[in-house]
């Protein structure tokens, strides 16, 4: 073989294994999208009927507002805040830049960006369930933009980008974001939460009440397709390089598929047994497989998988506890976002400094993992999570702006938002706010059931 055609093939075959890049990214950002088509289902069941629509319309339109904005100025800030909040030069991922459209000699920016988007956007639908059956649609989607194009990615920026402080400072370790996606979303719901208040009748004399879903086979169909979508999106949190490189993490250390696939499993198992034992109720125990993969997916690319098993049954035991402590509270977490994606996304960065410390984090010579740099961590995510989502939805509600009127919220948001009904050929029998029950009786629909 000539030496003109030793570099023909070595040509073809980088294009090959670049192409192999962009194929792997495009079937996860399309595996994402089960993601928001199991939040829809689920936020639609877990709703009342007279809410189910507006329920769902949040989830459809949170992509269609993430997705644009996170082109125009969610990339960039990724780009330019990876040292904290005075930016760096990131002209390339402006929107005007080259990277940022078609280009056959970029096999990479799209794509990554696309995967990120997708991220962006699951922040905002875990908020979505939480605040279900009273926010107005223009305020939740005000907060989505918030928090899918500007709160998360700035997180993403200090503890997953090359550059990041966090990575660099603490060797920050988070390789399937449970912090920088989940406990962010989480803790910017329990901001929102704080200053939404709770549903009419959810409390009635200091005591919680069971407003119960009224579909809750589709709820927890809804659950399942987000598992579905987790292996999209976890998919997205692992760097195929292609060549000898091969795989590794965020932060350039060797993985692969295996590793996430016995630590996914395991963590999803773990999460509902967990959770079945501290809860019994289908909801909780389905949401359980979340808890559990959230709890370890700081460390998929550490674990042995008997210790994610063991993690994740912790993580799926102390969520449905947490989601107790949260309605004490007085707080209205609808899905129990807070417990499940906040509390679980805390607990899996801290984990790692637990189980992983002194692990060398990446080859280029940054700190190892520690437990206090993890800790730290965990403590940042949370605070940069809680703090634009208390402000900006307190400063929503101080201008009434952030809830609907009670008599909206009584009559049912789908009546004045969302000019439909989901089952015309049903009613409801009684006002739901009536058929209210406590928490730890029995949830049976008495007023919230549908009659023919």
């Amino acid at each position: 073989m000539t030496p003109a055609e030793m570099e023909a093939l070595k040509a073809a075959f980088e294009m090959h294994q670049a192409m192999n890049v962009e194929v792997f990214y495009w079937w996860c950002t399309a595996i994402m999208f089960m993601i928001h088509a199991g939040f829809l289902a689920y936020e639609i069941g877990a709703s009342r009927v007279k809410n189910a629509l507006a329920s769902g319309m949040k989830n459809i339109l949170t992509l269609s507002v993430v997705i644009p904005t996170f082109y125009f100025f969610g990339w960039w800030i990724y780009n330019a805040f990876p040292g904290g909040l005075v930016p760096a030069d990131a002209a390339f991922a402006l929107p005007w830049s080259t990277s940022m459209g078609p280009d056959v000699q970029d096999m990479g920016t799209g794509i990554f960006w696309a995967a990120f988007a997708l991220f962006g956007a699951t922040t905002g639908s875990i908020m979505s369930g939480a605040v279900i059956e009273r926010i107005r649609l223009s305020a939740y989607l005000i907060l989505t933009v918030l928090v899918g194009s500007v709160v998360w990615i700035l997180a993403g920026a200090w503890g997953w980008h090359p550059d990041g402080w966090l990575l660099l400072d603490l060797g920050y370790h988070d390789v399937g974001a449970s912090g920088v996606v989940h406990a962010v979303a989480g803790f910017f719901s329990l901001g929102v939460l704080m200053n939404l208040g709770p549903r009419i009748g959810k409390f009635v004399d200091g005591k919680a009440m069971a407003i119960v879903p009224h579909n809750l086979p589709m709820a927890l169909i809804g659950l399942m397709l987000i598992i579905v979508g987790f292996f999209g999106f976890l998919g997205g949190c692992i760097i195929f390089n292609g060549g000898e490189t091969g795989w590794t993490t965020i932060y350039g250390n060797p993985t692969n598929l295996s590793a996430f696939a016995f630590n996914t499993l395991m963590g999803f198992a773990g999460g509902v047994i967990g959770a079945y034992l501290t809860s019994r109720e289908p909801f909780m125990t389905m949401s359980g497989g979340l808890a559990g993969i959230i709890t370890v997916a700081a460390g998929l690319d550490l674990y042995y998988p008997g210790l994610t098993f063991v993690l994740a049954i912790c993580g799926g035991l102390t969520m449905p506890l947490v989601g107790k402590m949260v309605e004490k509270a007085g707080i209205d977490d609808a899905v129990g976002a807070v417990a499940v994606h906040g509390w679980c996304g805390f607990l899996g960065v801290v984990l790692v400094g637990v189980f992983a410390s002194g692990y060398p984090n990446t080859p280029e010579g940054a700190p190892e993992i520690t437990f206090m740099g993890q800790f730290i961590g965990a403590v940042v995510m949370a605070i940069t999570g809680f703090i634009p989502g208390y402000g900006v939805s307190l400063l929503l509600s101080k201008m009434n702006m952030l809830r609907v009127p009670p008599k909206v919220e009584e009559a049912g948001l789908d009546l004045v938002e969302i000019p439909a009904l989901p089952y015309p050929e049903r009613v409801p029998a009684r006002d739901i706010v009536e058929g209210t029950q406590p928490a730890d009786e029995a949830s049976l629909p008495a007023n919230g059931a549908l009659s023919s």
